[in-house]
């Protein structure tokens, strides 16, 4: 079974190292770099192209939203972990609009990081359980009082599909179609598809999209 090679983004050294000897345990896992900024990660990531990232958010330099974001500009494959200590909803959306396919916190158990990288190295994407039931309360009323067609549009959009392909799959005109979709990111209070799978993700609902 090949290796997962993991770069690990923070910067507190003895946190790097507390991350490199929980993953040293696993024989599939090799930490292959680490940085202290975003600056370096960015390098790091160009030179050896990793299959997963773990950033933490909160460093000096431009920080690990932003660093997420210009990974993933450059190199939308880019699969990336956030490891924080922040856990609202908040820096969870922000970071998964970012591009994270993943977001775990600090003080979850070391078993979660290694269930994290796993899933996402597999192309799934992964939040904390105990996030993902903070987040859906926030959501699912909301999601209740969708229409049948709202509701419909909803998975269609959080899938990544347009405007227009949800208009030919629906069979609705595109204006009507487009119409929808800025209704229901009005009620959610969001912006892009990312938000939209994310908030799918949390309600349990990513099988049926």
């Amino acid at each position: 079974m090949k290796k997962i090679t993991v770069i690990l983004v923070d910067d507190h050294a003895i946190v790097r190292a507390g991350f490199r000897l929980l993953l040293a345990t696993e024989a599939h896992i090799e930490v292959i770099a680490e940085a202290e900024r975003g600056e370096q990660a960015l390098q790091l990531y160009a030179d050896l192209k990793p299959d997963i990232i773990i950033m933490d958010l909160s460093m000096a330099g431009i920080g690990g939203l932003e660093t997420t974001r210009r990974l993933v500009l450059r190199d939308s494959t880019a699969k990336i972990i956030v490891f924080s200590v922040h856990h609202e909803k908040v820096y969870v959306n922000r970071a998964m609009n970012a591009g994270a396919k993943g977001y775990i916190c600090k003080h979850a158990h070391p078993d979660v990081l290694i269930t994290a990288i796993k899933k996402v190295a597999n192309g799934e994407t992964y939040i904390e359980l105990n996030l993902i039931d903070e987040l859906s309360s926030n959501f699912q009323t909301i999601v209740n009082d969708f229409s049948p067609r709202e509701f419909d549009v909803f998975l269609l959009l959080a899938k990544g599909l347009t405007a227009h392909d949800v208009a030919q799959q629906l069979c609705l005109s595109y204006k009507t179609a487009a119409n929808y979709g800025t209704n229901i990111r009005t009620k959610l209070n969001v912006n892009s598809s990312a938000e939209l799978a994310h908030i799918a993700l949390s309600l349990n609902l990513m099988a049926q999209v």
